[in-house]
Formats: structure tokens, sequence, C-alpha cells
């Protein structure tokens, strides 16, 4: 029998990740089937996937239920219906890390988007998900604002999973790859093992054209340079990782056990029906890196994805990019500015809908 395209890509270095979890996929047993057929091994959540999870069908009904006899607060009754689940699905994983040191088997789930702008609040937040859920491959999502590196650092010095999100620029991407270093080396000052802490830095693609097409179609006549920049900042990502991952400040972390904080290409499902629709993924494959996608970019690069190393192919030609792109009237630091606060805002009215849904659902059954 032939490997699928996803196996394939995973041979070539690639982890393949889905973005999406509900309970559904965890009691029909559709996580095994796709770790099996689609070489998933690993997962990433947010509000929007909760949201829509819970909205559909029945399943969460007995679980609600069972929280209006304890807590009618739709916040609480959330975090409990998302760590039963992500709890479940790092069971379902946890022979995927156990058999590959620790690489991949990995469960995200994110903080309260709310406290995107509260250092202190997302440390409690982290360590909270952390020893609620209790497994030793659960990723705790901390977004790239300010206020979240030190964040970061904090959560890694205490040997805690991170999967740093919402990142789109080039320097906010080396303060992320500063802050995971920076607590790897207080994790073994303080006599922790760094083979034991692992962290993604993912970076979210496909907006970073969304905003710079539309941007070019305002300026209008650079047609030439559309869905181009979300490839070149990956690839130019990419080659940062390999240069910030390497010397001598890295090695003898490396030497102690410490992994690398791998890339992870988020948001790869396309947004302009115009572009191919799996573009995000077939020219982004490498070595240690890792691609989240959701349901429709797996099954679309199923049938007809192309595999070839291409994530180190014309990193020249990315970088000229970002020079016509200047030319042209395009201010790069605006549009990941821009990128980051709509980002952090769209995940906070996610979790606003979210509670929302809960608070309708949760009127239903009482009064059922």
């Amino acid at each position: 029998m032939s490997k699928s395209r996803l196996h394939q890509l995973s041979e070539l270095g690639q982890s393949v990740w889905i973005d999406y979890l509900s309970r559904e996929m965890l009691q029909t047993g559709e996580l095994e089937r796709m770790m099996r057929d689609d070489a998933i091994v690993g997962i990433t959540s947010n509000p929007t996937i909760f949201q829509k999870a819970i909205s559909q069908g029945e399943r969460y009904d007995e679980q609600i239920r069972a929280c209006l006899g304890e807590t009618d607060d739709p916040k609480e009754i959330f975090w409990r219906l998302a760590e039963k689940d992500v709890g479940d699905a790092c069971d379902v994983l946890r022979p995927v890390r156990d058999a590959g040191q620790g690489r991949d088997g990995y469960v995200s789930i994110e903080v309260d988007p709310n406290l995107a702008g509260d250092t202190d609040g997302t440390i409690a937040e982290a360590r909270r998900l952390h020893a609620e859920v209790d497994r030793p491959n659960l990723f705790v999502k901390i977004p790239a604002t300010k206020a979240g590196l030190p964040a970061i650092e904090e959560m890694i010095a205490s040997g805690k999973n991170i999967n740093v999100t919402l990142i789109f620029s080039l320097e906010r991407y080396a303060e992320v790859v500063e802050a995971y270093i920076r607590g790897v080396e207080r994790l073994v000052e303080s006599g922790g093992d760094p083979s034991q802490v692992a962290s993604v830095a993912s970076f979210f693609v496909s907006r970073v054209d969304t905003e710079t097409d539309k941007r070019l179609d305002e300026l209008g006549d650079h047609d030439e340079l559309k869905g181009k920049l979300a490839i070149a900042n990956a690839k130019l990502a990419y080659q940062r990782y390999k240069e910030l991952f390497s010397g001598a400040r890295w090695e003898p972390l490396a030497a102690k056990g410490a992994t690398t904080q791998r890339c992870l290409w988020a948001s790869t499902s396309t947004k302009n029906p115009a572009y191919r629709d799996v573009m995000y993924v077939e020219e982004l494959i490498g070595p240690e890196t890792v691609n989240t996608m959701p349901e429709e970019t797996i099954r679309a690069f199923q049938d007809h994805g192309e595999i070839a190393l291409t994530l180190e192919r014309s990193v020249d030609e990315a970088t000229r990019l970002f020079e016509q792109l200047e030319e042209a009237g395009i201010d790069y630091d605006d549009v990941v500015r821009v990128l980051e606060e709509e980002g952090v805002q769209k995940f906070a009215d996610s979790f606003a809908e979210l509670l929302d849904g809960i608070r309708a659902k949760r009127g239903e059954l009482a009064a059922a």
C-alpha cells in the first residue's frame, strides 16, 4: 500500500498536527483514525475552535448538566469542558510523545485571550491549566504580545510546555526565542531537566497575505507582489531559527538535553480562493518544523498536495521581496502590528461568543 501524502511529508521531517478538537473526534475514534491515516501527531485548539465544537450537537450536554449543580458561571463551565477534551486527547496522543523523545504528541489549550496584556494573569492562568489538565504532553498557548514574553520565559523556567501563538513579525519571533532560551537557562540553573520541557513558536501565515494584499489593492498596480509575503516571512523566520539555535550560547544547553523551539506554521488554510488551496503547506516543507492544518486543508493535501523540501528554496528572493514591498509603499512593521492587535481581538471576540453560547445552552438544559 502506497504511503499517503501526509506520511511522505512527515518523512521529510515536518510534523503534521490538526488545528481542531471536538468531543465527537474523541468519542467516535476519528482522532485515532487520523493519526493512522493522516500522520497526525499533535493538536492545536483556540477559542474559535471550541466555540464551533460546543455549539454543534449534544455531546457536551451531559457534562454541562453536571456542571450546573456546582456552578452557573459560563467561563468555569467552559474550562471544565475544554479541560476534559484536552486531557482525553492528551491521553490518546501520549504514546506519540513517549515514542518520539518528546518532540510530538502534544495538545494545545489557550489561556483566556483577554489576558493578552496581563503578564501576571497569563502566568497564573498557564500554571492553573497545567495543574488542572496535568498531562506531560499539554501545551498551554500564550500569545507573543509584549506582555506575553515574560510569561513565556517564566513558564519555561518552571519546566512547563508552552506553545507561543500569534507570531507575525520576524522581530517579535527573535524576542520569543530569546524568552525561550532565557527560560531554559534559568531551568538549568535551578537544577531542572531541560529535556522535559518543550515549546513551539506558532507563526500565523495566511493572515499576513490577507492584510498585505488588501493594502496592495488600495495602492494599485502591484499584483505581482500579492500572495507572497506570508511565505517569504516564514522562510526568513526559519533561517533565523537555524541561526538562533546554534552556536556558543545554545550548544551547552543542547548538550544538557534542551530541545529547539520548533517553528509551527499556523493559519495555513488559504483565505483567497484565487490561490492554490494547499500553498501554505507546499511552500513551507522543511525539517524540524510543524504544520497545523484544519481538516479541509488536510483533505486537500491528501488529495493533491505536492511533496518536496521547499522551505529553504528562494530565500534570497524572500529577502528581496521585503525590499520590493517597501518600495511599493507597504509598511511591514505596521502590517504585523495590525495583525497582532486584530489576532488578539478576534480570539477575545470568539471567547465572548463561546461564553454566550454556553449561557444559551445552560438556559436550554436548565429549562428542560
